[in-house]
């Protein structure tokens, strides 16, 4: 068994961030699986070596069950160090000939973010006015030559302006499921991972927790993103707010001193379609998540029955958490609910449903 695994950047092994993460992740469960992979990975000129040595391989009788593709949010046109086509023609000739082989291709379509104006007010118009051209042009490659093209979620389907809309399907984030324990705590105590920059505003969060004593809160977040807001946060610091910049495997002593996971954070339009590797997670690590409503997160955690979904707003938080201080028991519930979901929710599973896909007979 043997695929070809296609991403337009370096692979990170130590990647901290969604994007660098989940190509490893898929690309590991695929060898998990059994598969051999050949890789066609890295910035243009390491991809135009690796593609001419499959393409040789193709022509010398190789036979590939598939192509899989993990996108950047930068386009694939400009995803070199400097942003320039280099190889304007050099991916997407690539899937062509991928094509006229019966090779089938699926890819990971990440987000689509640069359709909001805060995408504009970030890089100006001009750039704007660049890079949707270029993004604009991978999905029309997209809607010719995929055979599926996955998203994060089914909502942000309606996002995508593309006429081939049957290849369109979910394909959420996942988790290694390492079969943690349901730990009892003495109190409630709450992790969140994750960004922390002006995109998040969890000042109501700060500010709610604040007030509890008994309650933990632990943010684990990058230091250099962290010291740009900290002074907006100033004044909502209490003593059992904890600010930790931690990563990896130093992650799991953080998820072993908490029993709850928070998504609190200000319902906008992106959100709800945007799937945050963390909630899974979360999920993997047996940590109820407390949600806005008007989510996607929201509404995955009220669907499943895996934490609380309520209204952005201090009173409805406050009250949540002075249940939780008073039933701590329904945690242990909420964490019985994440176990019955975790086991379908692997890296492994969503590899397997690639497989099914992409080597199933209605291509």
């Amino acid at each position: 068994m043997q695929i070809i695994f296609h991403h337009p950047l370096p692979l990170d092994l130590n990647a901290r961030s969604a994007s660098g993460i989940r190509p490893i992740r898929m690309l590991n469960a695929f060898k998990n699986l059994g598969y051999e992979v050949d890789l066609a990975v890295g910035y243009s000129f390491e991809r135009k070596s690796a593609i001419h040595n499959i393409l040789k391989k193709i022509k010398n009788g190789v036979k590939y069950d598939f192509c899989y593709s993990e996108s950047s949010t930068t386009p694939t046109l400009l995803c070199d160090k400097n942003h320039l086509p280099l190889y304007p023609f050099l991916d997407f000739s690539f899937f062509i000939k991928l094509k006229r082989n019966n090779i089938p291709i699926g890819l990971f379509y990440r987000d689509i973010y640069w359709r909001f104006p805060e995408f504009q007010e970030r890089i100006g118009i001009f750039k704007t006015f660049i890079t949707s051209f270029f993004y604009k042009y991978d999905l029309l490659q997209y809607s010719k030559l995929l055979n599926k093209l996955y998203l994060p979620s089914e909502e942000m389907a309606k996002y995508i302006s593309i006429k081939n809309r049957n290849i369109i399907k979910a394909l959420p984030p996942a988790f290694n499921y390492d079969n943690p324990r349901m730990l009892s705590l003495d109190k409630l105590s709450i992790i969140y991972i994750g960004g922390i920059s002006s995109h998040y505003k969890m000042q109501k969060l700060f500010s709610v927790v604040k007030k509890h004593n008994n309650i933990h809160f632990i943010i684990c977040t990058r230091k250099e993103e962290w010291e740009t807001v900290k002074d907006q946060y100033s004044q909502y610091m209490g003593e059992n707010i904890e600010i930790v910049h931690k990563y990896g495997s130093e992650l799991s002593e953080l998820y072993a001193n908490s029993n709850c996971s928070s998504l609190f954070v200000e319902p906008q339009e992106y959100r709800k379609f945007a799937v945050p590797v963390k909630l899974f997670e979360y999920i993997g690590n047996l940590k109820p998540v407390i949600a806005s409503e008007n989510t996607y997160v929201g509404n995955y955690v009220k669907k499943h029955d895996i934490g609380w979904t309520i209204p952005y707003d201090e009173k409805a938080l406050d009250e949540l958490l002075t249940h939780l201080e008073n039933f701590p028991e329904e945690i242990n519930e909420k964490m019985k609910k994440c176990n019955e979901l975790a086991h379908i929710n692997t890296w492994n599973e969503r590899a397997k449903e690639v497989i099914n896909d992409l080597k199933g007979k209605n291509l």
